[in-house]
């Protein structure tokens, strides 16, 4: 798990081949002014969803995890509390393939908080539990595939 200042992304392009292409589209973009929806960069590779999120407390925000995707979550409207464990520590649960998604029950060990400006990446081994506000944001969700 990486949590930084969006104006550091580029320094972990490094940890796989997709960050480029993705950085690459977060530089060029107008996020705020982005529509909702999501925009495809490399079918099945790496997609990039601009959502809006509704009110969330810790206990509706799912624990999840993904096996084949990592997630690069950037909060746009608002301050986001992203719940972190390490996957290691959950008990085994059902996987749904076709959606890549693990949920757990319970809460996360430990919220970070994610303000706009910022970014938290997460990998196959990172649970999280995101989307922790009380007022729902807009946001970001790059999805780029594990190498």
């Amino acid at each position: 798990m990486v949590i930084d200042k969006l104006e550091n992304l580029e320094k972990y392009v490094a940890l796989n081949p997709l960050f480029v292409q993705a950085v690459e589209f977060l530089k060029s973009t107008d996020l705020n002014a982005h529509e909702i929806g999501k925009v495809v960069l490399k079918e099945g590779e790496l997609t990039v969803n601009f959502s809006q999120t509704r009110p969330k407390t810790k206990e509706e925000a799912r624990i999840e995890t993904h096996d084949n995707f990592i997630d690069i979550q950037i909060p746009l409207s608002g301050v986001e509390l992203m719940g972190y464990m390490p996957r290691t520590d959950l008990p085994e649960a059902s996987y749904n393939p076709e959606k890549d998604i693990t949920f757990y029950e319970g809460l996360a060990t430990d919220y970070l908080t994610v303000k706009p400006g910022m970014f938290a990446i997460f990998f196959p081994e990172d649970a999280h539990a995101p989307g922790v506000t009380p007022d729902g944001v807009k946001k970001v969700i790059v999805k780029v595939r594990a190498k």
